[in-house]
């Protein structure tokens, strides 16, 4: 191998050519991953197409759809929230706020709201602002021991129950019960993610982050739903009671990590239960205008998600086809391997501005990395993005002012390796921005 590096690279150190080699690899690799993706995809839509046109054996009044909405200091959005929820076309709801300590008038606007389906759970100190999971897992205990206890609800078992989590800034499409039913007829179902949009997209910003919410959403859960195994967002999540008392470790379903929702999306698959993507079904959520902003949040998450790397030992126990159990490895090593590609694309460019090393060796590389990291897939997800007539035409154009927005924030992957090293997990809420009444079309692209 090091000889057949040796001759591809020239006349490169060989750490740099191990380096080049390995991250080649982690190309290819991901270039494949693409492709098989979006081939399972494909063949999701098509199974799900043909269920929805045959009909299942669920209705969406089979089920008892409990609402759960984690609200803190959401006086700005929370009275906009419960009242969406109110237009779902759920036979059989029950509406769950947590109000987690807030000083603002988060709870003065639940209180008077008038709707025998809403509960309020109030945390106080010193229980309170402990993490969304300890919220959560609050919300579990006080629904399996209050109010699943009402006699109103003694006709419904764990696996008729099925727990959404709707964020206070969500904005979850009506008919989201209905077409998540279709899912959970299968008895084998856990959890099941909506597409997420955001609906203030009017600006470039806002823009990429849909544009990256419908990629994940169209091309990666919806190839993994193929195999059972997409993940769970922290907005638009459904999952089954039952899935979630198999993983309750006696504190609750959630663990305390910084990506509490892909921790448990993980964990239900291990614990042998599946996971889809409804892609017909949306929630629109705030995006954020700040880059500052962006970049702290963009932290965090990417922290969640070398802490996911201890679920690598889990991989093992589903009983999954091989190639779901590499993807599985694959997700899960994420991070990592972009920061290793993110390595060798600066170095190259270093040794491009610099001309240290043979100039058509970096030159190749630059181009290659730039290419495979952020166009190719990219105009993929473009391209599988619905909207106008003029929609993808213009999301191609768009192309590299996307990738060059998403470059802008590679550096929360070393950013949170440094922190998750110091150890250093506290974080503070991201404020939300004044909601208007509008409808969540954008004025760049769909």
């Amino acid at each position: 191998m090091t000889t057949a590096l040796s001759e591809l690279y020239g006349s490169l150190p060989l750490w740099l050519q191990i380096l080049q080699g390995v991250t080649l690899v982690v190309i290819l690799s991901s270039v494949l991953s693409v492709v098989v993706l979006f081939a399972c995809a494909a063949r999701f839509r098509r199974r799900t197409n043909r269920l929805t046109r045959d009909g299942v054996d669920a209705r969406e009044e089979d089920f008892l759809w409990v609402f759960v909405v984690p609200a803190l200091n959401e006086e700005v959005t929370i009275a906009d929230s419960i009242a969406r929820l109110q237009q779902t076309h759920a036979t059989h709801a029950v509406f769950l706020a947590i109000d987690d300590g807030s000083d603002d008038r988060t709870g003065e606007i639940l209180a008077g709201i008038a709707d025998d389906r809403l509960h309020v759970l109030t945390r106080l100190a010193p229980n309170a602002r402990r993490g969304k999971a300890a919220a959560l897992n609050d919300a579990y205990r006080y629904l399996d021991e209050s109010i699943l206890t009402d006699p109103a609800f003694s006709r419904w078992t764990k696996d008729q129950v099925i727990v959404a989590i709707v964020d206070a800034d969500g904005r979850l499409d009506p008919s989201a019960p209905i077409s998540a039913s279709t899912h959970f007829a299968d008895d084998r179902m856990g959890g099941l993610q909506v597409l997420v949009r955001i609906y203030n997209r009017r600006g470039p910003l806002t823009w990429a982050q849909d544009v990256e919410f419908t990629a994940f959403g169209r091309l990666f859960q919806a190839g993994r739903a193929w195999w059972g195994t997409a993940n769970l967002g922290g907005n638009g999540q459904f999952t089954r009671l039952a899935a979630l008392a198999s993983v309750d470790d006696g504190s609750g379903p959630w663990r305390h990590t910084l990506t509490e929702d892909q921790d448990l999306g993980v964990r239900l698959i291990q614990a042998g239960w599946a996971n889809a993507q409804d892609n017909d079904a949306t929630i629109h959520q705030q995006g954020l205008n700040s880059l500052k902003r962006l970049y702290r949040q963009r932290v965090r998450w990417a922290q969640g998600n070398w802490q996911a790397f201890s679920l690598l030992r889990g991989v093992g126990r589903p009983a999954l086809p091989p190639a779901a159990r590499i993807d599985s490895v694959f997700y899960l090593l994420t991070p990592l391997l972009q920061l290793l590609m993110g390595t060798s694309f600066v170095i190259s460019m270093a040794m491009w501005v610099l001309d240290i090393g043979p100039r058509s060796v970096t030159v190749w590389w630059v181009l290659a990395l730039f290419l495979a990291l952020s166009l190719g897939p990219t105009v993929v997800i473009l391209l599988l993005r619905q909207g106008r007539w003029y929609s993808r035409l213009l999301g191609v154009l768009l192309v590299v002012p996307y990738t060059i927005c998403s470059w802008l924030i590679f550096p929360v992957l070393a950013a949170s390796l440094l922190r998750e090293a110091l150890g250093r997990n506290s974080w503070a809420k991201t404020p939300r921005e004044t909601i208007d009444d509008g409808s969540p079309l954008a004025t760049i692209g769909t």
